[in-house]
């Protein structure tokens, strides 16, 4: 297997499972993953949101771990990666606002690279205008947002994962397992 190089797109309040859980698991089989964050560098720490299923009409929300980041955002160069990977939680809902950001998915989506996101990660594919015709999952609550940027939402279980060519997409943290195996496949991940 050839190891790729993967960018993850994150900010305060990521979703606490959806960048810890990725960014060890696809290390874990050999691939070198950055975590960035607008305005920030290697070493500084973002914080995370635990958000939990517990009855209520939604999801309840309480702070998680600090997450610290192993690559400079200002230095990513786009072209030198080989897939992006966008976790969910309160980052998407303000990391679409940022023109940078935007691009960079943009990137990822018009060279056909991987892009696994998840939960509320599809805000910030809505917001770079890429779900155009798209197949895509999100937790339940963005779905106006993926049939607004003219994508298909898929009404999956909460640990299911739906693959559109290179956009693998889930709910929620629940679907880790399908959401990675699926990702893995998409990147030529074997493991044996």
């Amino acid at each position: 297997m050839k190891a790729k190089k993967i960018l993850l797109l994150a900010g305060d309040f990521v979703e606490d499972y959806e960048i810890m859980v990725p960014f060890q698991a696809l290390q874990a089989v050999g691939h070198t993953v950055h975590a960035v964050c607008p305005d920030k560098k290697a070493g500084d720490q973002i914080a995370t949101a635990i958000h939990d299923f517990e009855g209520q009409q939604t999801y309840s929300e309480k702070r998680g771990h600090n997450f610290t980041l192993n690559a400079t955002f200002d230095s990513v160069k786009v072209e030198d990666y080989d897939a992006l990977v966008i976790p969910g939680g309160r980052a998407p809902e303000y990391l679409r606002m940022d023109d940078k950001v935007l691009a960079m998915v943009r990137h990822f989506a018009q060279a056909d690279k991987p892009i696994a996101a998840i939960c509320h990660g599809a805000q910030l594919l809505a917001g770079a205008k890429v779900l155009e015709g798209r197949l895509c999952s999100a937790y339940p609550a963005c779905r106006a947002e993926v049939e607004l940027a003219g994508g298909r939402y898929a009404d999956i279980a909460i640990d299911g994962a739906v693959t559109d060519r290179n956009l693998v997409t889930a709910p929620a943290w629940p679907a880790h397992p399908a959401w990675i195996s699926q990702f893995l496949a998409v990147l030529g991940t074997r493991i044996e």
